[in-house]
């Protein structure tokens, strides 16, 4: 019997569908494809792009002052990021095997498209880089740290927490004692059963 969660997990999975369809009918809007992944627009589309953008200088003339003084700032966080991307890679590579758990993609997480937009200036098109790498190294981690917590601790908090991944819907309840034993080890085998269903994929 479906509970009620299991309906509503079901009912958020059919909204973020909906979402990536009407995301790819605004395609034909802004009249661009995608060929192998990447963004094709029509020419005379890319024309009104290159004279939509502004000028480096111009950009900075008209940037608040403080906000300037900030780029160091933000910018020295590629440092943490790139150390981030290094242990956490660095962990699934050795610990998932052993856990029996798929390995998370980083492809999957980590797209930086938004550079080839021509109405972008050189600066724009760093900055769109550098949000694309950063966000993406966190999504990254998410999945990781989530693929580990269901594989160790698949137990909801008693606390409500503000913004859960999503595989802790499906953690068993906080204080559930009885079905702690039996419930790991189906959540453990869902994790192996991803493994196994991405060998198969990449063997047909």
């Amino acid at each position: 019997m479906t509970s009620r969660l299991e309906e509503l997990r079901d009912r958020i999975a059919e909204l973020r569908q909906e979402i990536d369809d009407e995301i790819a009918r605004r395609r034909a809007r802004f009249h661009y494809r995608l060929e192998r992944g990447r963004a094709v627009f029509e020419k005379e589309v890319q024309a009104r792009h290159r004279a939509a953008r502004v000028p480096l200088l111009r950009f900075l003339a008209r940037t608040r002052p403080l906000v300037l003084l900030t780029a160091p700032v933000i910018y020295a966080l590629i440092v943490p990021f790139l150390l981030l991307d290094l242990c956490v890679s660095l962990y699934q590579a050795i610990c998932f095997p052993v856990y029996g758990i798929g390995k998370v993609r980083r492809g999957d997480y980590i797209v930086m498209d938004r550079h080839r937009l021509a109405y972008l200036n050189g600066l724009q098109k760093l900055n769109c880089i550098y949000c694309g790498y950063c966000n993406g190294i966190i999504a990254y981690t998410r999945e990781i740290a989530a693929r580990t917590e269901q594989y160790w601790c698949p137990i909801k908090h008693a606390r409500r927490t503000r913004d859960h991944h999503d595989r802790y819907s499906g953690f068993m309840d906080f204080g559930d004692a009885e079905a702690f034993d039996t419930r790991l080890a189906e959540l453990r085998a869902l994790l192996a059963d991803e493994t196994s269903a991405k060998s198969t994929h990449r063997s047909e």
